[in-house]
C-alpha cells in the first residue's frame, strides 16, 4: 500500500509552495515532486542539499520528514466516510483528492491515456459527488478547483484514449470545467479549459473558425492572471490562421505570443504548462500548414531535438517534421523521423501522434511497393490493432 509522507507535504504547505513552485525552486519536474511526496521515490543524493535548502531545514531534519510516512488508509476511510455522507465532507479529505487530482495530472505527459483512464474516472467521480453537496464556502471552493482540474483531465484522457474521435465526451467534460472555474473566477483553470476545447476544434471537429474563436477567447480569458496561458492561446491562434491559409494573420498572432512568452515570470500560476519549445513546436506547425515546407523543416527540427521530457509532445513533433520531409521529396529522412515518432506513440498512445503518423503513412502511398514503406505500413497497422 502506498505510504505518503504527510510531514513532507505539510511542510510544503506551511512555506506556500504548490507542488509546481517546489519543482521550479529544487530545479526537477512536478511528477517527481508528486513522487517524492507518495513516498514512491527518494531525492537524489545531489538533489538533497538543494531541497534542504527550500525547505528551510537541515540535512538530519529532511531526513526525518522524508523517512515520516504515514499510511494512507486514515484518508481513504475518511473519504469512505465523506463519499456516505457527503454533506460532511471536510478539507482533510479535500486536500486528500486534490492531491490525488495533481499526481494523475503529473502522469498524463509520460503515461499512456487509456492507462490513467480509469483511476481518473474514479477520482473524477468523487470530486464532482462531493462538489454537488458541499455547503458554500473554502470547502466547496476547493471542490470547485478539483472538480476544473479533474474535469480537464479527462477530456484529454477520453479525447487521446479515443484516438481523437470522442469529440462530444471530451467537449462536455471541458465545459464541466469551465463552469466550475467560472464558480470560483478562476481564470487559469477557465482558460486552460478553454483552450483544450480549442484543440477539439482545431484538430478533431475540424472546425476552424469555432476553434480561432475558443482560442482567442481563452487567449482573453487567461491575459489578466497568465503570460502562459495568453501565449498559449495566441500560439493556437496563429495556427487556426495557417489552417485557413492566411499567413500574415498567422503570423500577426504568433509574434502576440511571442510578446507575451517574453512576459512570463516564474510566479506565473500556469508556469508548469510551459516550456521554451513550445513557440517552435507551433511555429512549425504554421508554415507546414501554409506549405512552407524548408521553413516548417528548419523549425521543427531544432524542436523535436528538445523534447526528450515531453514523450506525447515529441511524437507530435516528430510526426509533422515527417510531413515537411516528405513534402520536400526527402524519403529518406522522413523515414528514420517516422520510426521515431512510432516508437514513442507505442510507449506513449498519445492521440496526436498516433493520427499525425498515419497521415505520414497516408503520404507515403505512392512509395508503398518499397521495402522500408512496408514495414512502416507494418508497424501503423499494428497500432491500429492494439
Amino acid at each position: 500500500m502506498s505510504r505518503r509522507r504527510q510531514r513532507l507535504i505539510q511542510r510544503r504547505k506551511t512555506l506556500g509552495f504548490s507542488q509546481e513552485k517546489l519543482a521550479f525552486a529544487v530545479g526537477v519536474e512536478r511528477s517527481t515532486v508528486v513522487r517524492w511526496e507518495g513516498g514512491e521515490r527518494e531525492p537524489r543524493p545531489w538533489q538533497r542539499p538543494k531541497l534542504a535548502r527550500v525547505l528551510e531545514v537541515s540535512l538530519d531534519e529532511l531526513d526525518e520528514y522524508l523517512a515520516s510516512q504515514v499510511n494512507e488508509e486514515p484518508d481513504a476511510e475518511r473519504l469512505v466516510f465523506a463519499l456516505r455522507n457527503p454533506a460532511a465532507v471536510d478539507l482533510v479529505t479535500v486536500a486528500h483528492l486534490a492531491e490525488r487530482v495533481q499526481h494523475l495530472t503529473a502522469e498524463y505527459d509520460t503515461a499512456p491515456s487509456a492507462s490513467l483512464l480509469a483511476d481518473a474516472g474514479h477520482c473524477h467521480s468523487q470530486v464532482t459527488l462531493l462538489h454537488n453537496f458541499a455547503p458554500a464556502g473554502r470547502i466547496r471552493r476547493e471542490l470547485c478547483i478539483s472538480t476544473a482540474e479533474s474535469a480537464t483531465l479527462m477530456g484529454q484522457l477520453v479525447w487521446d484514449a479515443s484516438q481523437r474521435r470522442d469529440h462530444a465526451v471530451s467537449v462536455q467534460y471541458f465545459d464541466q470545467a469551465i463552469s466550475a472555474a467560472r464558480e470560483v473566477r478562476d481564470p487559469i483553470l477557465e482558460a486552460h479549459a478553454q483552450l483544450r476545447k480549442g484543440f477539439v476544434a482545431l484538430y478533431g471537429t475540424k472546425n476552424t473558425r469555432e476553434g480561432l474563436r475558443l482560442c482567442n477567447e481563452t487567449a482573453m480569458v487567461g491575459r489578466p492572471a497568465s503570460s502562459v496561458l495568453t501565449g498559449l492561446g495566441f500560439l493556437h491562434v496563429g495556427e487556426a490562421y495557417a489552417m485557413l491559409g492566411e499567413r500574415r494573420a498567422c503570423e500577426g498572432a504568433l509574434g502576440a505570443a511571442e510578446e507575451s512568452f517574453a512576459r512570463i515570470h516564474k510566479d506565473d500560476e500556469a508556469f508548469h504548462m510551459f516550456s521554451p519549445t513550445q513557440f517552435d513546436r507551433l511555429a512549425g506547425s504554421c508554415y507546414l500548414f501554409l506549405g512552407v515546407n524548408h521553413r516548417a523543416e528548419q523549425i521543427l527540427t531544432r524542436s523535436a531535438r528538445s523534447l526528450v521530457r515531453w514523450r506525447k509532445s515529441q511524437s507530435i513533433v516528430l510526426g509533422n517534421l515527417t510531413l515537411a520531409y516528405i513534402r520536400q521529396g526527402k524519403l529518406e529522412e522522413a523515414c528514420g523521423t517516422l520510426h521515431e515518432a512510432i516508437d514513442l506513440i507505442e510507449e506513449t498512445r498519445g492521440g496526436g501522434g498516433l493520427n499525425i503518423a498515419f497521415t505520414g503513412g497516408r503520404e507515403l502511398a505512392p512509395w508503398r511497393h518499397e521495402p522500408w514503406v512496408q514495414e512502416i505500413s507494418d508497424r501503423l497497422f499494428a497500432l491500429m490493432a492494439t
